[in-house]
């Protein structure tokens, strides 16, 4: 059975990066740690650490991604949760033999050259998760 070792981060999907980090940057004070192009997941990413997680600002940088699909049916707020895992092929295998359903049957590339795949909100209630290695 693969580990659980952490959350390692809560992604917000926003309309306005520089709006965003006026709120949790500026006025809550964390720290912005550095601001990333995701070309993989048609994103750019602001990263702001927060213990040992941290919280990710996500804004679209195409109108037909996902994410950009999703702010535009949803708006702005709580895209989804991460959890770190030990082996994340082995831990798709095992929520698979559980019959969960997985937007990602295999892992797929993620900022900062890590590997992460997706369990659709179906499975977990109504909540989008994603799995990092």
């Amino acid at each position: 059975m693969t580990t659980i070792k952490r959350i390692h981060h809560a992604a917000l999907v926003v309309q306005d990066l520089e709006a965003g980090l006026k709120f949790w940057r500026d006025a809550l004070g964390l720290k912005l740690d550095h601001i990333e192009d995701v070309p993989e997941q048609e994103s750019r990413v602001a990263f702001l650490p927060v213990g040992d997680g941290e919280i990710e600002l996500v804004l679209p940088t195409t109108d037909d991604s996902g994410i950009a699909r999703y702010l535009a049916k949803r708006g702005p707020g709580i895209h989804h949760l991460c959890l770190e895992v030990d082996d994340l092929p082995a831990a798709l295998e095992q929520l698979r033999q559980h019959g969960i359903r997985l937007i990602h049957e295999q892992p797929v590339a993620a900022a900062g050259g890590r590997r992460a795949a997706f369990i659709h909100p179906e499975s977990t209630g109504g909540v989008l998760v994603e799995l990092y290695e």
